[in-house]
């Protein structure tokens, strides 16, 4: 199979080859999504096997509007419409009890399904074209750092799908957040795009899942994409240091050897050049800027695997805001080997 490269002039071709029971690698404002028919059970599956993805993890639904929910959902809560018309589109996952169209392949056998409006005009332009929920989740190798760009992709699924659409790099940069609304009161299952603080903007109290801030027991079964198992990991490991930046900074360089790689924010750059001019450094963006941080997290990772080091070390933001994706996304990579200074 060769994998070819659309423009975002192709949608309709893309629309097709979803229609046909084909992989086609979509853009959102997330990351990008390697997506199937999801009402198509063969389809399906042929996700798991592009992406070596285990089957006890389930996908996300994607649908061009809020109104498509009464489509696929059954028993919706009004909080779910308050949130729809607060986040969509946009990079919010709602988890909804499903009609018995759903594949089981779709939820891992729950009878519940997350479903999400993305905000990118060509990613929702393609799903109404196709006329079917798009099942997507992230275009990667199962376990690798999500891709943020059509090249990430291809790094991983070339030959392996029918083609990617190019709709440049992700603005967001992390995967959506993930909120299930089948429970009182409801649970943050994912944090991303849309903040804990803007939820419960809308919902009131909302409790966060212990899966955000631990890896989930072998009994556990996972009601969302991204809960159980090791994510986003390049090759080599990854050591988070959290705490105030300067401190932070300190400690790695400190205690990181000359030939491991470095993330940093931009403030801290010169001092680990100055200790290494042969050291791979990557820039995560600004201290005081989330939102950069989100954008670059993911591609941070990736760069290292191009690279000869043994050990990566992280500096990580404060949870506050889009830093509680950021760090969910970093301790994940890093099998929540985590270091607060």
């Amino acid at each position: 199979m060769i994998t070819k490269q659309l423009t975002t002039n192709d949608v309709r071709q893309a629309a097709e080859i979803l229609r046909a029971g084909g992989l086609v690698g979509i853009p959102t404002e997330t990351v990008y999504g390697l997506g199937s028919d999801g009402l198509n059970s063969e389809a399906v599956g042929h996700i798991f096997q592009a992406k070596g993805r285990p089957q006890d993890n389930p996908l996300i639904l994607h649908i061009p509007e809020a109104s498509w929910l009464e489509r696929y959902c059954q028993e919706i809560p009004p909080c779910a419409w308050d949130l729809a018309e607060r986040f969509w589109p946009g990079p919010m996952t709602m988890i909804l009890r499903r009609k018995p169209l759903i594949p089981d392949v779709v939820t891992a056998g729950l009878d519940t399904v997350g479903m999400r409006c993305p905000a990118h005009p060509v990613c929702r332009e393609i799903i109404r074209l196709a006329d079917v929920p798009v099942a997507a989740p992230s275009g990667n190798t199962s376990g690798r750092p999500s891709p943020t760009t059509a090249g990430h992709m291809l790094e991983d699924m070339d030959g392996k799908i029918e083609a990617i659409v190019d709709g440049g790099p992700c603005s967001v940069g992390v995967e959506s957040t993930i909120i299930d609304l089948t429970c009182t009161p409801p649970r943050l299952l994912r944090p991303g795009g849309i903040t804990l603080e803007q939820l419960e903007s809308v919902l009131g109290e909302v409790v966060v899942d212990q899966a955000v801030t631990r890896l989930m027991t072998a009994g556990e079964k996972p009601k969302a994409p991204g809960m159980k198992y090791r994510h986003y990991a390049p090759k080599a490991p990854v050591t988070v240091v959290t705490g105030e930046p300067a401190k932070s900074a300190a400690y790695i360089a400190s205690h990181a050897a000359a030939e491991d790689g470095v993330i940093c924010f931009d403030e801290f750059l010169p001092l680990f050049t100055r200790q290494s001019e042969t050291r791979p450094v990557m820039d995560l963006g600004p201290a005081g800027d989330k939102e950069e941080q989100a954008r670059h997290i993911f591609d941070a990772l990736r760069q290292f695997d191009h690279t000869q080091v043994t050990a990566i070390w992280a500096q990580c933001p404060d949870d506050s805001g889009i830093g509680l994706a950021i760090t969910n996304r970093l301790n994940k990579a890093a099998g929540f080997h985590i270091i607060q200074v």
